[in-house]
């Protein structure tokens, strides 16, 4: 009896046109480095967003009269929130997390009408009514994300590039801010010594980018700030009474601070805010999609809406803000070309940590502002640069083009170029206003639907030109019509 072929046992040999499922290599998104180097360029994503996290809670405590125990205890919650919205964000579950390299935190979009709400309420209600409105603010975001996302179509290269590229210029200011001491009140602000540190900080993370290789590039900002703390230690700028004064443990109490309240023109506000919120963090991820080849698609967009806003409605439990993608980061990423979001994610781990424990927040809170001003300087410049890069694709040779990136960018540097501009306007409208990565956003979708879509026929055949070539489409925006 003749064998009967065993076909089961045997396996396909695949072909050239079939790679084998292991050869293909994961996106560099989603492939994870070493230990070490999961904690050190993680150490360095903390270290460029950790004065924007403690920022807000710095200023809102201050406005309600907490004291310093308390002022520490609602830092650290701010830390913790933004360790686990950065979780969220980067490893995500079931529709919930754009799954890119983002680091979340405290959203300063939120400040001013904060600081509103304490006038009108009154410090002892101040921070219940706060969190009361951050909740149903945040939970509306969650229920919008899906069709807020729809967006994207919106966003072409034109679109992109003009808002990445304001992201960096409106980040310039804050960096020149913590060159200068980060504080205009206090008396040393802008003193030689401060802007000569920051020159010294930029110098080294130039020098270490110019003249070394692999890792030691990589870590060239931490590497930075490390040298500019020690170096800054002999002239004075590095202060170490926070680590004196703070605990080994701590944990964020739920309702520290109160019961949540629900008042109306609360909750009005902080909607505004949260839409605001939502239309820059839709800016950072086109943004970073573009960096990290990895182009955000409205499914992308919608699930990393879900996890700003899951986050933001979380973070009043335990005594937090609305959270939001931090823009700085992304000029890290562009940097150092470390597109791993695993390594984000083990900076969420270490600000869940820090916000545990009071000793190491403070330790991260012993780098001079000045050196952070430098280091500031290459990430948001880089910001810049990339959308520059994404300019480069759109059909600048377009006359409506021009007339989109002009008029957006100009619309979006009024809040850093003259602060004061809108000042007679009510607070309601310059929680918009004086963001300009949302005011610029919205001018160059508007302005690219009026120029570029609105009135114009689909598709024009292309005329032969001289010889009886057909020339090619253009790159513009043309091609991209809204449907």
């Amino acid at each position: 009896m003749a064998e009967t072929p065993r076909f089961s046992a045997r396996k396909k040999t695949p072909t050239d046109s079939e790679p084998r499922p292991e050869a293909q290599e994961k996106h560099p998104v989603d492939q994870s480095l070493p230990p070490l180097k999961l904690v050190t360029t993680g150490l360095q994503h903390v270290a460029a967003m950790y004065a924007g996290v403690v920022a807000p809670p710095l200023v809102i405590g201050a406005a309600v009269g907490l004291s310093v125990s308390e002022l520490t205890f609602l830092t650290g919650a701010s830390l913790f929130l933004a360790g686990i919205a950065t979780l969220l964000q980067t490893l995500g579950f079931w529709r919930i997390g754009a799954r890119l390299p983002f680091v979340n935190g405290v959203t300063f979009a939120s400040v001013a009408p904060m600081l509103a709400i304490n006038k009108s309420e009154g410090p002892k209600d101040a921070l219940p009514v706060i969190f009361g409105a951050c909740m149903v603010a945040a939970a509306l975001g969650f229920l919008i994300a899906p069709y807020f996302s729809k967006l994207v179509r919106f966003f072409p290269p034109v679109v992109t590039g003009t808002v990445i590229t304001l992201i960096g210029i409106s980040l310039m200011p804050v960096a020149f801010n913590w060159a200068q001491g980060g504080d205009p009140a206090a008396p040393q602000y802008g003193a030689t010594k401060n802007i000569a540190m920051a020159g010294v900080t930029l110098l080294v993370v130039l020098l270490l980018r110019r003249f070394t290789r692999g890792f030691v590039k990589q870590i060239a900002v931490l590497l930075g700030l490390v040298v500019g703390t020690l170096l800054a230690i002999p002239v004075g700028l590095t202060d170490f009474s926070a680590l004196k004064e703070a605990d080994v443990i701590g944990f964020p109490t739920p309702f520290h601070f109160g019961a949540p309240q629900f008042a109306v023109a609360a909750i009005v506000s902080m909607c505004v805010v949260m839409l605001v919120s939502m239309t820059e963090s839709t800016a950072d991820m086109l943004a970073l999609g573009e960096i990290v080849d990895r182009p955000a698609d409205e499914k992308t967009i919608a699930a990393g809406l879900r996890a700003d806003t899951l986050g933001s409605f979380v973070s009043p439990f335990f005594n937090g803000f609305l959270a939001t993608a931090f823009a700085q980061n992304i000029g890290l990423v562009a940097m150092t070309r470390i597109r791993s979001r695993y390594v984000v994610a083990t900076g969420g781990g270490i600000l869940i940590l820090m916000g545990l424990c009071p000793v190491a927040a403070a330790l991260i809170a012993t780098v001079p502002q000045p050196v952070l001003g430098g280091a500031g300087v290459v990430l948001f410049g880089s910001v810049a640069a990339s959308g520059i890069r994404t300019l480069a694709k759109a059909d600048l040779g377009e006359d409506n083009n021009i007339l989109v990136v002009a008029v957006s960018l100009a619309v979006g540097v009024v809040p850093v170029a003259a602060p004061d501009f809108y000042h007679v306007l009510p607070g309601s409208a310059r929680i918009i206003l004086d963001s300009g990565i949302s005011t610029g956003c919205v001018t160059a979708v508007l302005l690219n639907l009026v120029f570029n879509h609105l009135g114009r026929r689909e598709a024009p055949e292309a005329e032969p030109e001289a010889g009886g070539a057909v020339p090619e489409p253009r790159t513009g925006d043309h091609t991209q019509r809204v449907r």
